[in-house]
């Protein structure tokens, strides 16, 4: 699994004039913050990377100081400072000694909403694999022509081509830092190219929102929808019984069995562009079964083990209380232990969740009144297979898949 992000955001921005005059591109305010602070956030909530890297160039002293040292979620944000434009290849020799073996890299400047970890999933051994956005209107973009899922060769803009277009995103191998023999130089012009020549490039086309913020149109147009864009309805899943089988006070990932269909219930969430939450009541703590920090472990190993198909959970939240619990501190009662909806209206309050058209799965009465206290459609699953169970209730085709 990929575990570092790394975002080019070193451009000059020279097609937006006097905005970038004093600050760089990434840094603009798009909803009232900057657009960066939406690219990170995108990241962070995937919960894998542990660090993302910011290659900076121009302007880069706003970006080294809100950003360098700082933490989102589970990643450690930190700034690699260019002292001279060297292009986006340049930018990755420049900080070669920081790069993992394989990373995920994107542009500072576009934003795509998309599954990311189906991308990591699909990488296999290419050099590089890319993001492609599907169905793009109009002649701005250059093209990007496909054989299967190999990358044959790319057309330029005003050619009046069409197919997919480069989305920004790319899972990429350390090794083409080594086919820079020349600076300043351009992955687009001068790497990509031979790439998909020797048949080393493969990519995939989704269809999720897709912004640039490189000319003042789009800009202004981010400005407007990208918060609204941002809003996501959410499936709430519950766990012992819906993700994994119940078999009493679960907390050894040894001993976890998944639902069938489970992992790949998340990833159909996750590709129709749904937050995916678990809400769990783990009254183990209370009763002094286990303790919170097996929970927690057990959560990682989860999430580690979907993130391998591609899929991963937003935010999982538990109850360790009881009001029978013999562990004093947490015997007590607590509206986030179902049917009590504390646990799903913190998330409500956390994310930004369109909660009419989100949905809870559980398979107890106690799960569907949670739901409806929290003014959710409930689901009674009952068994079988979860993804089949999951995939009639979303919509068809999913908003952002391949």
């Amino acid at each position: 699994m990929l575990r570092q992000a790394v975002i080019l955001v070193g451009g000059l921005g020279t097609r937006l004039g006097e905005r970038t005059k004093t600050t760089p591109k990434p840094m603009l305010p798009v909803g009232g913050r900057p657009f960066l602070d939406s690219l990170i956030d995108e990241l962070a909530r995937y919960d894998v990377f542990d660090e993302i890297l910011l290659l900076a160039g121009y302007r880069a002293e706003s970006i080294h100081a809100r950003y360098d040292g700082t933490v989102r979620g589970r990643a450690r944000l930190a700034v690699s400072l260019e002292e001279a434009p060297l292009g986006t290849a340049g930018a990755l020799v420049h900080a070669a000694g920081r790069l993992q073996e394989r990373f995920l890299l994107l542009n500072g400047d576009s934003f795509f909403d998309f599954n990311i970890l189906d991308l990591v999933a699909r990488a296999n051994g290419s050099l590089v694999h890319m993001a492609l956005r599907a169905d793009v209107v109009g002649d701005r973009y250059g093209r990007v022509v496909l054989d299967g899922d190999r990358v044959r060769s790319f057309i330029a803009p005003g050619q009046g081509a069409t197919g997919p277009v480069n989305a920004g995103v790319y899972v990429i191998d350390r090794s083409i830092v080594g086919r820079v023999d020349k600076l300043p130089a351009s992955l687009e012009q001068d790497v990509f190219p031979a790439l998909a020549a020797n048949g080393a490039m493969t990519g995939t086309a989704y269809r999720g929102y897709f912004i640039d913020i490189g000319i003042p149109d789009d800009l202004a147009r981010a400005d407007v929808e990208l918060a609204e864009r941002l809003r996501r309805p959410a499936v709430f899943f519950d766990r012992d019984g819906v993700l994994n089988h119940d078999s009493g006070y679960t907390f050894e990932a040894s001993k976890l069995q998944w639902i069938e269909g489970a992992r790949e219930a998340v990833k159909a969430v996750n590709d129709a562009g749904y937050f995916a939450f678990v809400v769990t009541n783990q009254s183990g703590v209370a009763r002094g079964f286990y303790e919170e920090g097996h929970v927690h472990a057990l959560h990682r190993w989860m999430a580690d083990e979907m993130a391998s198909i591609g899929a991963h959970i937003d935010a999982f939240e538990y109850c360790p209380d009881h009001p029978d619990g013999t562990v004093e501190r947490y015997r007590r009662v607590n509206d986030r232990r179902k049917p009590g909806c504390g646990m799903i209206t913190d998330l409500l309050g956390r994310f930004a969740v369109r909660a009419d058209d989100s949905l809870l799965i559980g398979d107890k009465v106690s799960d569907l009144e949670a739901a409806h206290a929290a003014g959710l459609r409930g689901h009674l699953f009952s068994g079988g297979n979860l993804e089949t169970f999951v995939k009639r209730l979303l919509p068809h085709p999913p908003a952002s898949a391949p």
